[in-house]
């Protein structure tokens, strides 16, 4: 069976087809004004998974995460605790990239941040201009939506549905110098007392959106194989990712989009905004990575669930069998066939990744294993396949 991945944008499975042996992923990465929880967590242990299976698959993965260093939050939130804002960035920065290694999560090629490529947005916004893409007013750049009839077919949302949404995520509908409340900003003017950095339009700062277009393009080129976030995402930050992008180059953005469901805490979206955090470096103190990356990848990267810490502690119990697997020593009896258990993990992963009936798989197999050594099998093949597929899922022999 060939890989088959949902594309948020077809709204159905597709058959995974690179465009060559080298497979281009960029992933949207965290805004570093404060610390990271468990549902980001999630997403980059997802689309961790997603790259170890495209390594294992053959493909050359080229995988870049960006870093959003500058925006809105993270000057509001400098502001309001009396930090430098570049500080506060590196400083959430760097604990996020330790509470990945922790969790296994191998890094992505390419760990960018956006204030590296203002240059390159400033380009792109040039050439949005030059197709009537985009207009200029009072020193800050807008994208025209009337010039582009195309915007919506990511989210596939009217536009009653849009405004909404987008006035949620940081649009202003009562800015004065746009054609349209939805117009999003390319570039914004420099506030008093902001960092600015020089452009054709005056002093000022990338909008949001363009920040992720320039990064994904200059390291990945104008079509990618796979975007992927979160789903929160979807509008407005990609839609109007896709539209820029493929704006200014006349090309395709993206081939795949994969988008991860939003974890839940406490009946509300686990997100900063609302304060209902499932924190990483709380659950370190008591729990093991393979514990919470065992817990993440029992839900299917696209479901949207509840955290509860019962259902945390319950996989505690798979983590102890396969320590005790790991501890049975091979017998010098007939040997335990583990065809159909490789045969139905690896269909769950070509479904779609479908890492919580993989899991099942293993944990079947691993009773096998016991059971079959008790009997003095040969139980070699079977753990060598356990360990292969271990590394796929990210699940480190740190058991002991």
């Amino acid at each position: 069976m060939a890989l088959q991945i949902f594309n948020s944008s077809s709204r159905k499975k597709e058959h995974f087809v690179a465009s060559n042996a080298r497979v281009g992923m960029y992933v949207c990465g965290i805004t570093p004004y404060d610390v990271t929880h468990l549902g980001h967590a999630f997403t980059y242990t997802a689309f961790d998974v997603v790259a170890r299976y495209l390594r294992y698959k053959g493909y050359q993965v080229c995988y870049a995460q960006n870093l959003t260093d500058i925006d809105d939050d993270i000057l509001r939130k400098a502001k309001e605790i009396g930090k430098d804002w570049r500080a506060l960035g590196e400083e959430n920065a760097a604990k996020f990239l330790e509470e990945m290694r922790w969790l296994h999560n191998n890094p992505p090629d390419w760990y960018v941040r956006a204030t590296d490529y203002i240059a390159d947005m400033v380009e792109i916004i040039k050439r949005l201009e030059k197709r009537g893409l985009a207009y200029a007013r009072e020193g800050s750049v807008y994208f025209a939506l009337a010039k582009y009839r195309a915007y919506g077919k990511l989210s596939k949302l009217s536009r009653d549905e849009m405004l909404p949404i987008a006035n949620q995520r940081g649009n202003n509908p009562d800015d004065p110098h746009k054609n349209d409340p939805l117009d999003f900003v390319l570039w914004q003017r420099q506030k008093p007392g902001e960092p600015f950095w020089v452009s054709p339009w005056g002093n000022g700062r990338p909008g949001w959106h363009i920040e992720c277009s320039a990064m994904a393009m200059k390291r990945l080129g104008a079509t990618i194989d796979i975007h992927g976030g979160g789903l929160d995402l979807l509008f407005p930050h990609h839609e109007s990712s896709l539209a820029q992008s493929e704006g200014a180059t006349g090309k395709p953005f993206a081939r795949y989009w994969m988008h991860t469901g939003m974890m839940r805490y406490k009946g509300e979206k686990m997100s900063k905004s609302l304060g209902n955090l499932v924190l990483i470096g709380d659950l370190q103190k008591g729990y093991r990575a393979n514990d919470i990356r065992i817990y993440l990848l029992s839900h299917h990267y696209r479901s949207a669930f509840e955290f509860l810490e019962k259902d945390l502690k319950k996989v505690c119990e798979t983590r102890k069998l396969f320590m005790r697997v790991w501890r049975v020593q091979s017998g010098q009896g007939n040997a335990l066939k583990c065809t159909s258990f490789q045969k139905r993990f690896y269909q769950a992963m070509d479904d779609d990744l479908d890492t919580p009936k993989a899991l099942a798989f293993l944990e079947e197999l691993m009773r096998a294993i016991l059971n079959e050594s008790r009997e003095g099998a040969n139980i070699r093949e079977a753990k060598a396949f356990l360990n292969e597929a271990c590394q796929i899922l990210g699940l480190m022999m740190e058991f002991r």
